[in-house]
């Protein structure tokens, strides 16, 4: 009987470890599948995409056969830093377009949370404010989880490299939202034009300032 309490207690101790050895192998599993979901870094292969352009046509990065590579900004139209930038936005564009790096506009947003980010709003603030590049609606929100954006605006500068759009610069446009006349490190521009001249990008990331991107509830 005495051999027989000791063959129950082990047993019992037993089981408790193996439920806990369980347990926490899951909880790690858990993270490790939440870690490998942060999006692209710096050196990563950026996947193309087919998104919906404010003139109704799909658009896709492969649709530019002549882009050296691509400046992606992921924006919206309520965010304040968002509006700030615009401007700034606008004259990367007018800037690199020719030279081989067109700005490719992203707006991540839910509209059921913010509706001033819907559909239509984009098409009247893109005519509003004269945008000379496509501005894309990531309808489901499925593209701005796979690079990893975070904030409105959230920049993305890509090459192509043997065929591959490779991510070279993560991060802010500058550092200085509020006024462009205060800017003193011009973060994307300086990307950009290191992979013109091919030298190498003296900072290839930095924390991007902005709202957050506005989930599906």
């Amino acid at each position: 009987m005495k051999n027989l309490k000791i063959l129950m207690t082990a047993f019992i101790v037993g089981m408790g470890l193996l439920s806990f050895t369980t347990t926490d192998h899951d909880k790690n599993k858990n993270q490790n599948e939440t870690i490998s979901v942060k999006g692209y870094e710096v050196g990563d292969e950026a996947a193309d995409f087919k998104l919906k352009n404010i003139d109704g046509k799909m658009v896709s990065l492969s649709d530019f056969k002549n882009a050296k590579g691509f400046i992606v900004v992921f924006t919206c139209n309520h965010c304040p830093y968002a509006k700030k930038y615009e401007d700034r936005i606008i004259e990367l564009d007018k800037k690199y377009k020719d030279q081989g790096y067109p700005v490719i506009a992203i707006n991540p947003n839910d509209p059921n949370v913010q509706p001033e980010d819907g559909y239509q709003q984009m098409i009247e603030r893109a005519k509003q404010k004269g945008f000379t590049f496509p501005y894309l609606v990531d309808e489901g929100q499925k593209i701005y989880p796979q690079y990893g954006a975070t904030k409105t605006p959230h920049v993305f500068v890509l090459k192509k490299e043997n065929g591959k759009n490779i991510v070279k610069y993560i991060g802010a446009i500058d550092n200085n939202y509020d006024n462009p006349n205060d800017v003193s490190e011009y973060y994307a521009q300086d990307a950009v034009n290191a992979l013109i001249k091919g030298q190498p990008i003296k900072m290839t990331k930095t924390v991007a300032i902005g709202c957050t991107i506005k989930v599906k509830k």
